[in-house]
């Protein structure tokens, strides 16, 4: 059987739909839910369903943890069994000691070739920094090409979301410059991003429909008169707000089809169930 010419590694917080990732034979590495002495594999011990049930009538509440070296550094011989180079991408260093990781398995792969790439994203914003690195590869592109696709979307996608609760983010460390909402955690909706792969603060407002209405007039300032762009929808345990938000996408820019999914597991012990986030970019 002849090799790949490249292979693509993805961490399992873009939690990319499943036919993308079939389609291009992608290896996906799992974050760790760690919850009541258990250490859970995102979205493979643990789907996300089973995630925001379990959080509804837990006491405890989990934390998380990133792949260890070892962990990458079996899945990059399993890769390297079918090809002959590895694009990897992860989710933002800012975040997740992942990239870390990924570094130092690659580190020790005897000089197999290895690009790492830090989405400085998440969720689909990981997912659509990984989808051009494989569509790149698909058109042809070696790893070096198709790591630097990937990194120049980096500066180009934007990810908003709404958390119903600064709880969670606060709780998990992971709050960022949105931590001077804290003190009005039960009065207000905010609308975050991240910045430079850090969590931050855009607005706030009152209520949830607000919210929700405030992140979509952000996202259609940003994309009026574009045409060539790429928008996801994704949510944490609210499906119904989820599509509502997707059909209003479609709406408001003349769009057939947009990417919705669950955000992970992992993602979801940082935003808490009721999340919902819009993710896009501008094509270069």
């Amino acid at each position: 059987m002849s090799k790949d010419k490249v292979a693509i590694v993805v961490d399992g917080t873009a939690y990319l739909p499943e036919d993308l990732i079939q389609k291009y034979n992608m290896h996906v590495i799992p974050l760790l839910v760690n919850w009541g002495g258990e250490s859970l594999r995102d979205n493979v011990d643990i789907t996300a369903d089973q995630f925001y049930a379990r959080l509804q009538t837990e006491k405890e509440m989990p934390t998380t943890s990133q792949p260890s070296p070892g962990d990458f550094l079996e899945i990059y011989k399993k890769a390297a069994e079918t090809a002959d180079s590895i694009v990897c991408v992860t989710i933002s260093s800012e975040l997740s000691g992942t990239y870390a990781s990924a570094i130092a398995a690659r580190d020790m792969m005897d000089g197999f070739p290895i690009e790492v790439v830090d989405s400085k994203s998440t969720i689909m914003g990981l997912g659509f920094i990984t989808l051009a690195a494989a569509e790149a590869i698909a058109a042809g592109a070696d790893h070096k090409e198709a790591a630097a696709k990937a990194s120049a979307l980096v500066p180009r996608m934007r990810l908003l979301f709404v958390v119903d609760t600064l709880e969670f983010l606060h709780r998990g460390g992971r709050i960022g410059g949105a931590s001077r909402f804290v003190g009005t955690l039960l009065s207000i909706k905010p609308i975050l991003t991240l910045a430079d792969g850090k969590v931050e603060p855009l607005d706030k407002v009152r209520t949830r429909k607000k919210a929700l209405a405030k992140m979509l007039s952000i996202a259609e300032n940003d994309l009026r008169g574009q045409t060539n762009f790429r928008i996801a929808v994704q949510n944490a345990a609210a499906p119904a707000d989820g599509s509502k938000i997707a059909n209003e996408v479609k709406k408001k820019f003349g769009l057939t089809d947009v990417i919705q999914s669950d955000i992970s597991p992992v993602i979801g012990t940082h935003v808490g169930p009721g999340s919902i986030a819009v993710v896009y970019y501008i094509e270069p």
